[in-house]
């Protein structure tokens, strides 16, 4: 078993931290916010004060933080993990962030004899929580090869996309996916209702025909058809909207960035805008239904 570095504990990486202590490992948290320490030491955690020097005494870090800043300032700082962990360590950003900071702070990590992957996850925090995350993780085959066994103690699927920066290329281009399918489905709800349809009889119909699709399926986003959806709870997040604002403005920043053409991830991005505009930016982001609906 390891001995693991987990910084950020958060609504994400808190639950992910406890599934390595239940897997047997031996995780040492860092956390702006005491009380999510304390819940880790609860957990059977070891709380530390500092990033530096958890990293320094680990056999591997993981790092869940909030932005692209965020995990430059971690990692590149005067006592940041890559001047302070031992040649040899690997390290995990499962943060999702823009793919230029990933490759450059894991090109950085590789200069100094480190490993390094970046593993940015799918399942929000009700799979964090069951270990069933997705991650989507870019980085040499040997890095690769030594992260998954941890990896799979958070996630039951695990994908090598490639080299690094491609596991975040992977998250924000499946997030826009994810993004522009509920604003569909939104729609299509919404205008079935003005024109006298149930909502089950639209879901019965199109979850077996041409429309189906995960954010129809497992996530619907009206009340009734999908029990475990977060529209039978009044939109308590798993996955709010500024979470997707964020990965939409990411997916915008790639887009232009490379030239490549994203003109409905773009109105994705604008309507999620104004809908977080709106107070709603906790709200879970399949909310968006109801500014749809006006």
């Amino acid at each position: 078993m390891a001995r693991i570095a987990f910084i950020g504990l958060g609504n994400m990486g808190l639950p992910m931290a406890v599934n390595l202590i239940k897997a047997g490992h031996q995780v040492e948290g860092v956390d702006v916010n005491p009380a999510s320490v304390a819940k880790l030491k609860e957990a059977g955690g070891t709380p530390v004060e500092f990033a530096h020097v958890a990293a320094a005494r680990a056999d591997a870090v993981i790092t869940m933080l909030p932005a692209g800043q965020h995990v430059r300032d971690v990692y590149l700082g005067a006592n940041g993990i890559v001047a302070t962990a031992n040649p040899g360590t690997l390290l995990i950003d499962c943060s999702t962030i823009d793919v230029d900071t990933a490759r450059a702070v894991a090109s950085a990590a590789e200069a100094k004899g480190l490993f390094m992957v970046d593993a940015p996850v799918s399942g929000g925090v009700g799979g964090a929580t069951a270990g069933t995350l997705t991650f989507m993780v870019g980085g040499s085959a040997q890095a690769f090869q030594r992260a998954e066994p941890i990896l799979q103690k958070m996630g039951k699927t695990i994908v090598h996309a490639g080299g690094a920066g491609n596991g975040q290329a992977a998250k924000i281009c499946n997030n826009m996916i994810l993004g522009i399918s509920m604003i569909a489905v939104s729609e299509a709800f919404v205008m079935a209702e003005k024109l006298g349809l149930d909502h089950q009889k639209l879901f019965d119909i199109s979850s077996k025909s041409s429309g189906q699709c995960w954010a129809l399926t497992t996530y619907c986003p009206v009340p009734g058809p999908v029990p475990t959806s977060p529209a039978n709870r009044n939109y308590e997040p798993g996955f709010t909207v500024a979470m997707m604002l964020k990965d939409l403005r990411l997916a915008q920043e790639a887009a232009r960035a490379v030239g490549a053409n994203a003109e409905m991830g773009a109105e994705a991005e604008r309507l999620y805008s104004a809908y977080a505009d709106s107070g709603e930016a906790g709200r879970d982001f399949s909310a968006i239904v109801r500014f749809i609906r006006g």
